[in-house]
């Protein structure tokens, strides 16, 4: 028998998976947006950005209202505090997608084809799509397993980043007239890095709901351990 609650559940993660698309398809236009020198598409990312954000309070009181309505207990209540979370994290994706836009709009030139392959900001923004789909994938299907393959791709967003400012700084030695646009690649690289760390946290919320298991103060451990023997 479907309970009331059960109703809302599944409402719920629906409306989840419609913020999902938004955003990935917020990221998804903003890197054709770079790639194409096209500021028409890079203000409609910017007005869209108004229905991430009011999607997000929308999900807020759904949520509010099945806590405050239904009182859930165990993987129903782990659910519904996860889907805050990732309602959270993924407003914060849509930030950067917007931000990486505004940063299309701002600049005179097309960026350079050899500052973009020197950076390889092209491959990072194909990687973070691609977490973002992971993330997504694994909450609709509740596939841990797919959850846990995104702590491993985010490796790749960090190493780009790390190795973007001496990229950077090669290219301005070599085009000092084009600091400008060298320094919002940069900002973009940065931008990029922190979808990886807000899909991570995703996949955290996924894994807690469906395992009853908290990631996220573990890895914290690990990583202290590691550096520690």
């Amino acid at each position: 028998m479907i309970t009331h609650l059960d109703s809302e559940i599944k409402d719920l993660k629906m409306s989840l998976l419609e913020m999902f698309g938004l955003v990935k398809s917020q990221l998804v236009k903003s890197k054709e947006a770079l790639v194409n020198f096209d500021k028409d598409l890079a203000r409609e990312v910017r007005v869209n950005e108004k229905r991430v954000n009011s999607f997000e309070l929308k999900l807020d009181r759904e949520i509010e209202n099945i806590i405050a309505l239904y009182n859930p207990v165990a993987v129903d209540l782990r659910f519904v505090i996860a889907s805050l979370k990732i309602n959270s994290n993924l407003e914060r994706i849509g930030d950067i997608a917007d931000g990486i836009a505004q940063f299309v709009i701002n600049i005179n030139n097309k960026p350079e084809s050899e500052l973009l392959r020197s950076t390889r900001l092209i491959e990072m923004f194909d990687t973070a799509i691609h977490i973002v789909s992971d993330v997504m994938l694994s909450f609709e299907e509740e596939d841990t397993r797919m959850a846990r393959s995104v702590f491993k791709k985010d490796e790749l967003l960090d190493e780009i980043n790390l190795q973007a400012n001496e990229a950077t700084a090669q290219f301005i030695k070599s085009n000092p007239d084009k600091v400008n646009q060298s320094l919002y690649t940069l900002s973009t690289i940065r931008k990029l890095e922190r979808v990886g760390d807000q899909s991570k946290n995703i996949a955290e919320e996924i894994i807690f709901y469906i395992e009853a298991k908290v990631l996220k103060h573990r890895r914290k451990v690990d990583q202290t351990d590691d550096k520690s023997l």
